[in-house]
């Protein structure tokens, strides 16, 4: 059950003469899974143009993020059906499921046995609305084994960056227990910053215990080491700059 956050593989893409850097998963990419997170490049290039370059002639399925746990299948959207939930899994052939984030999590998830994939937009409201408990259940329920789930976490604010006031930690907390995740899993050091009235929140750190908790191998999960907010250069952060803009990933199956 260690946590340990590791350096994601970096490539390249040149889309209408505009650079595109991405980053993939090592375990997903081990296992053959086309999938991506990208950088603040991607965001003014349409999906139809990056999607091309990886799989031309599959459905690209998106959806409109509100800090929800709804999960709904790939074939419920369309160009022409705004669908408002946080997660995709996959339900048809040739499907690319895709988020959009700018601080919270982008995380992809795989069955390397059925070959279905899921992806979730989580942050903090997403963790104590339990979407990763959710994703799972729904994927079980469609015949994944938990031992044949392989989970990405995508490039994220890291705790360093993330801070709530004292009411928001302790609400937070209290939700997150209902899952039997306590405090006691995680250092104190540092933790409390008196002189801001702030407390520090990992958001990574929290998504792996859920995972953990739902009997998820800690070897089939990866956690990208780029926190957003540290590395504006490449990445969006609403945190840092308030922007409105968003940096996409996606899986395909």
């Amino acid at each position: 059950m260690k946590y340990s956050e590791k350096e994601f593989y970096k490539k390249d893409l040149h889309i209408k003469g505009k650079k595109a850097p991405y980053y993939i998963s090592p375990i997903l990419n081990n296992y053959g899974f086309t999938h991506a997170f990208f950088t603040k490049n991607s965001s003014d290039i349409e999906l139809k143009y990056i999607s091309k370059h990886f799989q031309k002639n599959y459905k690209n399925c998106h959806i409109k993020q509100i800090h929800s746990n709804n999960i709904v299948f790939g074939s419920e959207t369309n160009e022409n059906n705004l669908v408002f939930a946080d997660g995709l899994i996959s339900d048809k052939d040739n499907q690319n499921l895709w988020i959009y984030t700018a601080d919270c999590m982008p995380i992809l998830v795989a069955d390397l046995r059925n070959k279905i994939v899921a992806s979730l937009h989580c942050g903090r409201k997403g963790l104590e609305k339990k979407i990763i408990k959710k994703s799972i259940r729904l994927l079980k329920n469609l015949g994944c084994n938990k031992r044949d789930l392989l989970i990405a976490i995508g490039p994220t604010i890291s705790s360093k960056k993330y801070f709530v006031d004292k009411d928001t930690y302790y609400k937070f907390n209290k939700n997150i227990n209902s899952s039997n995740i306590h405090l006691d899993d995680f250092p104190k050091k540092n933790l409390y910053l008196k002189s801001e009235n702030k407390i520090e929140l990992d958001l990574k750190k929290y998504a792996y215990y859920q995972l953990i908790n739902e009997n998820i191998h800690s070897t089939n999960i990866d956690i990208s080491n780029k926190c957003t907010y540290i590395s504006n250069n490449e990445f969006h952060s609403y945190r840092k700059t308030k922007t409105d803009k968003r940096q996409w990933s996606f899986i395909s199956n």
